[in-house]
């Protein structure tokens, strides 16, 4: 009778565990979920900033001034979007990028050409540096 109680019990607090354990487990997913949602909004932001960068590089190199401080303000803005989406060490690294395409937006509208294409170039290594942390 002491071993039929003892396996009685044993299930009862395996079934209530098993329950307080589904609602916690409901909780986790929901709130992984909306991390993931926040990683690829971050990544999808961090993108598009990488594709302007690159593009205002090329300008920068071929010296037109107008269309590099165009694509690192494009840049710029879509670097600023991921900082605010992403957590960590990618946060520190967008957030870095940002800082090197303001530079280049600087030097570019004072027409200084090969600084602004190589603070361009610092903004994109650190943005794909934090875009793949993520």
């Amino acid at each position: 009778m002491k071993k039929f109680a003892f396996v009685f019990a044993a299930v009862l607090l395996f079934l209530s565990t098993a329950v307080f354990a589904k609602k916690h487990a409901n909780t986790v997913i929901k709130h992984t979920n909306s991390a993931i949602t926040y990683a690829n909004t971050a990544i999808t932001y961090a993108n598009t900033a990488i594709k302007h960068t690159n593009s205002a590089i090329a300008q920068g190199k071929l010296g037109k001034m107008s269309a590099l401080v165009e694509h690192a303000g494009v840049a710029l803005e879509y670097a600023k979007k991921a900082d605010e989406a992403a957590k960590g060490l990618s946060k520190i690294q967008i957030y870095a990028g940002i800082i090197s395409l303001k530079e280049a937006i600087s030097r570019g509208k004072m027409g200084d050409a090969a600084s602004a294409t190589k603070a361009a170039e610092k903004a994109l290594a650190q943005i794909q540096a934090g875009n793949s942390n993520k």
